[in-house]
């Protein structure tokens, strides 16, 4: 298993503005329902949309988080599953090809990992590496759409896939800040993912569903069509860029703008109010609110329409059975659902997490969805392989956390 004590999990989200750590374990009355037994929180100021730029200050969050969930949970932390963000995580799309050698031609585990090992040798900049490595679908000597090869017969197999990609740089500055704060890692993932595990069910990833994970600087679109990973792009703005649109538009400070938005921001166009009022520090500051609602209004329709652009690329567009599904700590914006449906022509709605026992009354609320599928995660994927030198490893871990991944649905 992934940590020190074999029955207890952990994900941690290293975000832009927050680290969150939850540990979780099986339920004890033997139901294998996932349940909560701790959570912790940090305020984290070493990060610019995603990246680290600051690995004191981040290792230094990442401690106080778990420090606070190991006090809760009275379960010491050694490792691990975390999340991957930030600008340079990309996805391309790949194919694999491979020869059947076994002389009945029965196709087998060890074929279907060569041939996503095939797919992996694609041209990678020598200052990138894989994240992740998603099988879409397989074909056996020309019969397509296969989802699982295992004891087919054949001669030829190839496999469709998209692999997700991060900046070395960045994955070492992460890495090195969660060593100064004394947690191994397990597993990396892209947050989106993690949110997927949290809150969409298999029959929404069969149908067709983008999921739109809104973090402070930065969101995560994930695409699922056919049960499998179509998509995956991280986008450029996040809940903080509203945040300093209305610091500009209002003429007011950071703080100031950070809480008109979280009590005020309304993209329903139902709202009849005149004027937004707050009080910080005892002082009370009154703003007009369909000046609030415009700045609001209009940052929202830019992200919706870097989401369509993604969409379009993959011929998605308006084509989405499952439609949207919203998520982060962004998505608390009210009427946000109603606006995505109207400017993307897809159904929309606010992701929930699914049946999760133990300590539900703090992580319901959407920041912690993302740490919440972190620790999912770090229970249903293989235990952490040692480290091992050379790039290529990093595909064959990679592939085989896909491959259980697979497995376990």
């Amino acid at each position: 298993m992934n940590s020190s004590n074999q029955e207890h999990f952990v994900g941690i989200d290293i975000g832009t503005t927050a680290v969150r750590c939850i540990v979780g374990m099986y339920d004890a009355n033997g139901s294998n329902q996932p349940s909560i037994i701790g959570h912790g929180e940090a305020e984290n100021q070493g990060m610019r949309r995603g990246a680290v730029v600051h690995v004191d200050e981040v290792a230094e969050a990442i401690s106080k988080a778990v420090t606070e969930a190991e006090r809760i949970s009275g379960v010491p932390i050694r490792r691990a599953t975390v999340n991957v963000n930030g600008a340079h995580v990309g996805g391309i799309n790949s194919e694999g090809v491979i020869a059947i050698s076994a002389a009945n031609r029965e196709i087998m585990h060890e074929d279907r990992l060569r041939v996503e090992e095939a797919a992996t040798i694609v041209n990678i900049p020598p200052n990138r590496e894989i994240v992740q490595f998603f099988a879409k679908n397989y074909t056996v000597d020309g019969q397509k759409n296969i989802k699982d090869p295992i004891s087919m017969t054949g001669v030829r197999l190839e496999v469709e896939a998209h692999i997700v990609t991060g900046a070395s740089t960045n994955m070492r500055n992460l890495d090195g800040a969660l060593e100064k704060a004394g947690v191994a890692v397990n597993h990396h993932t892209v947050s989106g993912l993690a949110a997927a595990e949290a809150v969409m069910t298999r029959q929404q990833r069969e149908a067709g569903t983008a999921l739109i994970d809104i973090g402070a600087g930065t969101t995560n679109l994930i695409v699922f069509e056919d049960g499998e990973v179509q998509h995956v792009a991280i986008l450029p703005i996040g809940g903080q860029h509203i945040t300093n649109d209305l610091a500009i538009g209002l003429r007011t400070d950071i703080d100031i703008a950070e809480e008109v938005k979280i009590q005020h921001a309304n993209v329903s166009g139902k709202s009849a109010k005149k004027d937004a009022t707050i009080k910080i520090k005892d002082k009370t500051h009154t703003f007009e609110y369909d000046l609030i609602e415009m700045v609001v209004e209009s940052r929202v329709e830019e992200l919706l329409e870097y989401v369509n652009k993604e969409l379009q690329k993959i011929k998605r567009a308006k084509k989405l059975p499952g439609g949207i599904i919203i998520t982060g700590g962004t998505s608390k914006i009210k009427g946000i659902d109603d606006f995505a449906k109207e400017k993307l022509s897809l159904p929309a709605r606010i992701g929930k997490l699914k049946d999760i026992g133990g300590l539900m009354d703090v992580v319901e609320d959407q920041t912690y969805i993302t740490s919440v599928g972190l620790m999912l995660l770090d229970m249903l994927l293989l235990p952490a392989l040692p480290p091992i030198n050379g790039r290529s490893s990093e595909k064959v871990r990679a592939i085989l956390g896909d491959v259980l991944n697979r497995i376990k649905k």
